[in-house]
């Protein structure tokens, strides 16, 4: 069922001319369906802010479930940012005050760039960890994404994730462990999920604090774990809220860095990302970056419009399918008060009897 622009957020008119349903708060109004209010705490870089809004919207979005969406973006402090977006994020987010006195019936907590070697020592690990203590009491499932999923396994069951040797990075085929969990309902056994980090929470470590994992692969590691009672937490090390262009972009950015003399190496292809002919092309760009650096030149475009028609989105269903099974069980679980989501029997520690 549609989004509700409840606010001028300018995500809402991007989605729509994507083709997105978009309801008006006034025609939501007078639709006698349930709504359910999902928070996204935005925790990207600037460049990535509004992107990943986007992204996990389009998701939200795209659950046939019957109810209409809400959905709250907001952020915390200790996040460095530029005019550009705190004027963004004043204009458009909610802040995590109103957020607590209003209620979520699910929340999305995105990752996020980090500069040291311990996530608690980032400026922003205290007010994360606010907001993952006041979720396990008031929200029925949070979903975490990449940096999110370590931050909250380290802040609940005390595991640091490993650096890895080289970053993990580009597009991996997965399996199902668990196809009987009911957030597997109707998905595929194997199914790709692109990822992008430097460090891991390995499945051995997971497995030993009773997390449940749903979904791995034997070259990127788990991607799907949920919290031991099956639901209240769920956690991605994988990204499939990416665009098909959003490796490319990363990959663009590490070109630059290299020019710029911000990494000395310079970077290698996503796995499994780019087809033979596109790394050719790259390859022969490569080649003209280096030498332009070497003389001090600048550099030519990348033929992104040469690239983009080539590159396929194989991740897209399965991460469609998973979102409708979870927000379908919110729907479930939360009673129609929104703010009151552990009512009539249910069990906040077991909600799924599993």
């Amino acid at each position: 069922m549609p989004l509700v622009a409840h606010t001028n957020l300018p995500t809402f008119l991007r989605l729509q001319d994507e083709g997105e349903e978009i309801l008006t708060p006034d025609r939501a109004s007078h639709q006698s369906i349930r709504e359910l209010h999902i928070g996204l705490l935005n925790i990207m870089p600037d460049a990535a802010l509004e992107a990943t809004e986007r992204q996990f919207f389009r998701l939200v979005g795209a659950c046939n479930q019957i109810a209409q969406f809400h959905v709250h973006p907001f952020t915390i402090d200790g996040l460095e940012r530029n005019p550009a977006a705190l004027e963004h994020i004043a204009k458009y987010y909610e802040s995590f005050e109103q957020i607590k006195q209003d209620g979520l019936d699910a929340l999305i907590i995105s990752g996020a760039n980090v500069t040291h070697d311990h996530l608690q020592d980032e400026s922003f690990w205290q007010p994360l960890t606010e907001v993952f203590e006041w979720s396990k009491q008031h929200v029925t499932s949070t979903l975490c994404s990449c940096l999110a999923t370590h931050a909250l396994i380290q802040h609940c069951y005390g595991v640091e994730r490993t650096r890895l040797p080289d970053k993990r990075w580009g597009v991996f085929s997965h399996k199902v462990v668990d196809r009987r969990h009911p957030l597997m309902a109707e998905i595929n056994t194997r199914f790709d999920v692109p990822h992008s980090r430097y460090n891991e929470i390995f499945q051995a470590d997971m497995e030993t604090h009773g997390l449940n994992v749903l979904v791995s692969s034997e070259e990127a590691g788990v991607h799907l774990a949920t919290s031991p009672d099956g639901f209240r937490i769920v956690f991605f090390q994988g990204h499939p809220e990416y665009d098909d262009i959003s490796l490319l972009k990363e990959y663009k950015r590490e070109v630059l860095r290299f020019y710029n003399g911000e990494r000395s190496d310079y970077p290698p292809f996503p796995d499994h990302y780019f087809n033979a002919g596109i790394q050719q092309l790259l390859a022969d760009y490569a080649a003209h970056v280096q030498q332009a650096k070497l003389s001090g030149e600048p550099i030519e475009r990348m033929p992104e419009d040469k690239i983009i028609q080539h590159l396929d989105i194989t991740w897209r269903d399965s991460a469609k399918a998973v979102f409708n099974n979870w927000l379908g069980k919110v729907y479930q679980i939360t009673n129609e008060d929104r703010r009151l989501p552990f009512m009539d029997g249910i069990d906040p520690e077991n909600p799924l009897g599993l």
